[in-house]
This record gives structure tokens, sequence and C-alpha cells, in this order.
């Protein structure tokens, strides 16, 4: 098991307000699988890599908007700091706590 393994609440800041939710992390070498829920349902991890302690992603929304996110982040301990690209809408800061 990895560092990075686990599940994780997280909070990203969008233009549309806090967007909380739960990442769940399973690692395997250089990649990772995994889900996000929150309030608008689950979303499958697509491309889930893992460098050390960084962890890169994307998701496909399709509420409001169909959107393809892509997130960055890294981890320390039992939290997490980072960054989403929201498609055309730019970045958002994400953090998160091991749960």
């Amino acid at each position: 098991m990895s560092d990075v393994d686990g599940t994780w609440n997280t909070v990203v800041n969008t233009p549309m307000g806090q967007q909380k939710g739960q990442l769940t992390v399973n690692s395997d070498g250089s990649s990772f699988t995994g889900t996000m829920t929150g309030d608008r349902g689950s979303l499958d991890i697509s491309d889930g890599a893992v460098d050390g302690n960084k962890l890169t992603w994307t998701a496909q929304i399709s509420e409001p908007m169909p959107m393809k996110l892509s997130f960055s982040v890294e981890v320390n301990g039992d939290e997490m700091t980072g960054n989403v690209q929201l498609g055309m809408f730019g970045n958002a800061p994400m953090t998160g706590t091991r749960a």
C-alpha cells in the first residue's frame, strides 16, 4: 500500500462555489484507479498516475456541462493540495484530508 492510497475528503473551490466530495485511490506501482463522489454522483478516474507523492488523473463530467477535468495534487502525510484544470474555465485549487 502506497502513502497515497485510501479515501480522501476533498474540496475544490470552483467558480460555482466549493464542491465537496470523496476521492478513493488504489495505487499499483506508477498508476492508480479509483472514484470521485460528491453531490452530483460518482465519477471514475481515468489516466491515474503516481509519481512519488504526486498524483495526476482526469475525469469527465456531464453536469452542469460536459467537461474534462485534469487533476494534479501532492500528498503530504494526511493532507493533499493541488489544482484542477476546469476545461476552458481555468484552474481551481483543491485540498483534501485523509478520511
